[in-house]
C-alpha cells in the first residue's frame, strides 16, 4: 500500500464549511476494482456527492491500482483486498469486479460489518445473489446493487408518465436490444470477460439487460411468470448472443423482450403501450417520446458526466440514515430471476 500526501476533497471541504454543512458524517468509500467503469461512469462521482469521499482503491494489479489512485487523487491504494475492506477508515465499500467476485467480496465487506454498493448485475446467478442478500441480513449490514439507471432523470420521468397515467392503462411492453458484435455502449477492458460466462453469468446480455429488466420491476412491480429462450447464433464466442423473455406482471402487463449481439442493423427502444396512448425511449439515449394519437411530445435530457452520480447520492443518503434503501437485494434478485428464466 502506498498513501498520496493530497487531499480529494480539500476545496469542497472548505466551501462546505464557509456554508456551515456539518460533515461529521460521512461515507469514506474504498473501490473494490477500480477497473474501466469507475475511470468516468462511478469513481469521480464519489467526491462530489455531499457527505461522501473516496478515500482507498484496490486492484489486484498494484501498479494499476497506484496509477489510479494518483490520476484520481485517492489517498491511499492497495492490491490485497482484505487490506482494503480492513481499512478503519473506509467506512463503505463498492465492488466494481467482474461479477464472479461481487458474492465472495460482498460477504466478506458485510462480515467486517461495512455496507456494499455492489455493480450490476448483482451477481452470477440468482442463487448466489439469494446469498449475498441473506448475508445482509445475516450480519445486519446494507447492501445496495448499482441499478444506478431508476435514479437518473430521464427514467424518473418515464416513471412519472406512468404514475400519471399518461397513456391510460398500460397493456404491452415491447423492448429491442439489437447491436453489433462490436459497440461502443459496451465498456471497453482489457479482456472481453463480459463474453466469458464463467466470469460474467452469461454474455452480453448478462451486462446490458440488467439494467432494462431492472427498470421493468422498478415501473411494473412484481413478476407473476417469465419465460425465455437464448442461444449463440454468430459463434464469435462461447457465449449466447441472443435472448428472448416474455413476462406476465401480476398487475397484467406483459412484456416482451429480445436481445442480439450480432446484427448489422442496430436498434435500441422501448415501447410502454396503454389504452391512451404510447411512451417510447432508449436505454442508451436521452430522448423520451409520449405519443398520443397523432401528436408527439418529446422530452430531451442532457447526457450525465457520471452515470452513477443521482444514484450514488440516494445510496450516501440510505448508508447515512437519510432515506430508504434505492435498490434492495431482494429488488435487485428479481432482474437476476428472470435472467436465469430466460437463459436457463
Amino acid at each position: 500500500m502506498e498513501t498520496l500526501d493530497n487531499r480529494p476533497n480539500y476545496f469542497i471541504e472548505k466551501v462546505w464549511n464557509m456554508l456551515g454543512i456539518n460533515r461529521t458524517e460521512e461515507v469514506k468509500w474504498g473501490i473494490i476494482g477500480c477497473g474501466d467503469v469507475t475511470e468516468v461512469k462511478s469513481g469521480p462521482a464519489f467526491n462530489k456527492v455531499l457527505n461522501s469521499s473516496l478515500v482507498a482503491v484496490m486492484r489486484r494489479n498494484g501498479r494499476k491500482a497506484k496509477d489510479y489512485a494518483i490520476r484520481h487523487g485517492v489517498p491511499k491504494w492497495y492490491d490485497n483486498v482484505n487490506q482494503l475492506i480492513d481499512d478503519p477508515e473506509v467506512n463503505a465499500i463498492y465492488i466494481a469486479t467482474p461479477p464472479l467476485q461481487h458474492e465472495d467480496y460482498a460477504i466478506r465487506a458485510m462480515a467486517a460489518g461495512k455496507p456494499v454498493y455492489v455493480e450490476k448485475p448483482m451477481t452470477l446467478n440468482a442463487a448466489s445473489a439469494v446469498r449475498m442478500r441473506d448475508a445482509a441480513e445475516k450480519y445486519d449490514v446494507k447492501l445496495t446493487v448499482a441499478h444506478y439507471r431508476r435514479a437518473q432523470p430521464m427514467f424518473l420521468k418515464v416513471k412519472s408518465l406512468l404514475e400519471s397515467k399518461a397513456i391510460g392503462k398500460v397493456k404491452v411492453v415491447q423492448l429491442q436490444m439489437l447491436q453489433p458484435q462490436f459497440d461502443p455502449i459496451i465498456a471497453s477492458t482489457e479482456t472481453n470477460w463480459r463474453v466469458n460466462p464463467a466470469i460474467s453469468g452469461g454474455g452480453l446480455f448478462h451486462d446490458l439487460a440488467p439494467h432494462q429488466l431492472d427498470l421493468m420491476i422498478h415501473f411494473f412491480g412484481e413478476v407473476e411468470k417469465s419465460s425465455g429462450m437464448s442461444l449463440n447464433q454468430g459463434s464469435a464466442h462461447g457465449a449466447d448472443d441472443m435472448v428472448t423473455g416474455h413476462i406476465l406482471f401480476k398487475n397484467g402487463i406483459v412484456f416482451n423482450g429480445i436481445w442480439c449481439f450480432s446484427v448489422g442493423a442496430p436498434n435500441d427502444v422501448c415501447e410502454i403501450i396503454g389504452t391512451g396512448g404510447k411512451i417510447s425511449f432508449p436505454m442508451f439515449g436521452h430522448k423520451v417520446t409520449l405519443t398520443k394519437g397523432d401528436v408527439e411530445e418529446e422530452f430531451i435530457f442532457d447526457p450525465l458526466a457520471h452515470v452513477q452520480q443521482p444514484m450514488i447520492e440516494e445510496v450516501v443518503k440510505y448508508f447515512l440514515g437519510q432515506a430508504g434503501n434505492p435498490c434492495s437485494a431482494e429488488q435487485a434478485l428479481q432482474s437476476m430471476y428472470l435472467m436465469d428464466s430466460f437463459t436457463q
